[in-house]
């Protein structure tokens, strides 16, 4: 794209034939002769041997003509040319500037339209014609094609011929604007493309960068949006043209494609696109977000997307990570929410852009989906979905041997795991380090038959690393049930009474009275102690295995049998082991 030019005030600079043309004309006309019969004098004879397709505009009087000719005598004897001058004629027509003939033979043609026009001597020359160059009487042939026709009173001329469906802004005074052009003269030859420079035209509008017309045409301009823009020669570079390219009174036609617009004074745009029903809190600065997107820019090109990485975008908002306009954009959003973020290049990359597809001082356009946020203050959400009818006197602690059904899913509806898929209830030991922090909390104080809903954070569950089938830094949904409970066992117990124990506990024991108790014997008294509610064995484990452990543990020497000097009760043993570390 040229500058704009000073706009030049001069008069056209006229060949020497064609100011010759001017001052004899008007004794031609009056010298002209009549037919030999006396009839009516001939006219203009119009061979319209090209007629192109499209003609938007004719030629009428008053308007200003750039057009190329040969002329010739009737036996083809060249008398004048402009190609051979290599200068096109530039003039008004209609006004007295031309010879009749030729005023005549211009009126009602097309651009790159060609006509031979047979003038008869009294609408050229005459009976006196031009010394040196025409003979009195002379029959002249012109040969013209024309290139360009306006007039004083024309404006810009806008034609739409691509609307986007969605347009966000549209182009003003004082917007920063990025596109791409073709640029030809109305005879369609080319004189520059921003296509073959690898980059589009960057300027501002409306401030003295642009030639009046372009300032003119751009307005209302949607990114994305296609345009047919007609420039006159005195909204253009006028009667000094530009360099070799555009030729002094050259009409300009330029195809625009607008890339995007944009106003320094531009803030971050937000446009909600789906909020999820029951939003009860929105995310601020410091919380750490998993959210996809894709990023396009303003004509929709794509220059990123998460779904393409198959992950998330992980970070904090609100604190330098991103880009700023990101940064604030992401802020009050819902988990769950779709939202468009527009972004100025000023709060994005600048003038420079980034890499090889954001290119400078582009407008970026994100659809993000927010998965979820977090805070790494955060603790465990807990929600009652239902509670049971009957009294509940006693609710889950630490140390509680618990059963329970759950469904676990991300924030945005995918399913991770349920216990509905193994058939039976999940146990655990509450506090045993069984299960993630967070569950372990939720499950706490609740009743037998209780429903609950749990929002766990990622430090309280799986973390940055996530675990498998679950993503890094995940906020986890559990929908818990609990099915029963028990009282658990002090940690390191096995089996406790609930009573004293046996003051000959050794003696009852060894059965068949040999002096030693063997696994059977062992496994009988723990086994009868059990079903008389003398103790119990640790709840979630089977109690064989139980049992074989605890037989384990006795039997020091590990020779199958336990004798007096090995049985020793827990508490003792850690009563000895205190005394030794004193």
């Amino acid at each position: 794209m040229f500058p704009a030019g000073p706009p030049s005030h001069r008069l056209l600079r006229l060949p020497l034939l064609q100011l010759l043309l001017l001052v004899v004309q008007a004794v031609g006309r009056g010298l002209g002769r009549a037919s030999p019969a006396g009839g009516p004098l001939e006219d203009v004879v119009i061979e319209r041997y090209h007629i192109p397709r499209a003609c938007p505009r004719e030629v009428q009087m008053g308007d200003f003509v750039r057009y190329h000719y040969n002329g010739t005598f009737e036996d083809g004897k060249k008398f004048d040319s402009s190609y051979d001058r290599n200068t096109l004629v530039a003039i008004v027509v209609g006004v007295g500037r031309l010879i009749t003939g030729m005023d005549r033979g211009l009126m009602g043609m097309c651009v790159n339209e060609r006509r031979r026009l047979i003038v008869p001597p009294h609408l050229g020359y005459g009976s006196i014609g031009l010394a040196g160059l025409i003979p009195p009487d002379a029959t002249l042939y012109f040969d013209v094609v024309l290139l360009d026709v306006w007039n004083k009173e024309d404006t810009v001329q806008v034609s739409t011929l691509l609307r986007p469906p969605h347009c966000p802004r549209m182009v003003q005074d004082g917007d920063f604007v990025r596109y791409h052009y073709n640029g030809t003269l109305l005879d369609g030859t080319s004189f520059d493309t921003s296509y073959s420079k690898g980059g589009t035209y960057d300027t501002y509008v409306g401030s003295g960068w642009l030639i009046k017309g372009m300032d003119q045409g751009l307005l209302g301009m949607c990114p994305g949006e296609r345009r047919k823009i007609i420039i006159p020669p005195f909204l253009a570079y006028g009667e000094k043209g530009y360099g070799t390219v555009i030729p002094p009174h050259a009409s300009l036609v330029f195809h625009i494609l607008l890339i995007d617009v944009h106003n320094p004074k531009d803030t971050v745009q937000l446009e909600t696109l789906e909020l999820p029903a029951g939003c009860v809190r929105r995310a601020v600065a410091g919380d750490f977000m998993r959210y996809h997107y894709n990023g396009s820019l303003m004509d929709g090109t794509l220059f990123d997307s998460s779904y393409s990485r198959n992950h998330t975008y992980n970070t904090y908002i609100g604190q330098g990570y991103i880009i700023p306009g990101m940064d604030q954009g992401l802020q009050g959003a819902c988990i769950g929410e779709r939202r468009r973020i527009t972004i100025p290049p000023h709060l994005a990359y600048g003038e420079n852009g980034t890499g090889d597809k954001i290119p400078g001082s582009a407008v970026l356009i994100f659809n993000v989906h927010v998965i979820d946020f977090h805070n790494p203050a955060d603790v465990v959400e807990i929600r009652t979905l239902s509670r049971p009818s009957e009294t509940c006197n006693e609710t889950t602690k630490l140390g509680d041997f618990v059963r329970y059904h759950y469904n676990c899913s991300l924030l945005d509806g995918t399913q991770l795991f349920t216990s509905h898929d193994y058939g039976a209830p999940q146990e655990a030991t509450l506090g045993a380090n069984k299960v993630i922090e967070g569950l372990d909390t939720g499950l706490q104080g609740m009743c037998v038959g209780e429903r609950r809903q749990l929002i766990v954070p990622p430090h309280l569950a799986h973390g940055e690393s996530g675990a498998r089938g679950v993503p890094g830094s995940a906020v986890l949904l559990f929908e818990v049930e609990l099915v029963s409970r028990e009282d658990g066992l002090p940690t390191g117990y096995l089996f406790v009474w609930h009573e004293d124990p046996p003051a000959n506990l050794f003696e009852d024991m060894d059965l068949n009275k040999d002096g030693e108790v063997s696994p059977e014997e062992f496994s009988t008294f723990i086994k009868a102690q059990v079903s008389e509610g003398k103790g119990r064995l640790m709840p979630g484990q089977d109690p064989e295995k139980t049992i074989g452990d605890m037989f384990q543990n006795q039997d020091r020497n590990q020779d199958g049998k336990i004798t007096v000097e090995e049985l020793k009760l827990k508490s003792d043993e850690d009563q000895e082991r205190v005394h030794e570390e004193l």
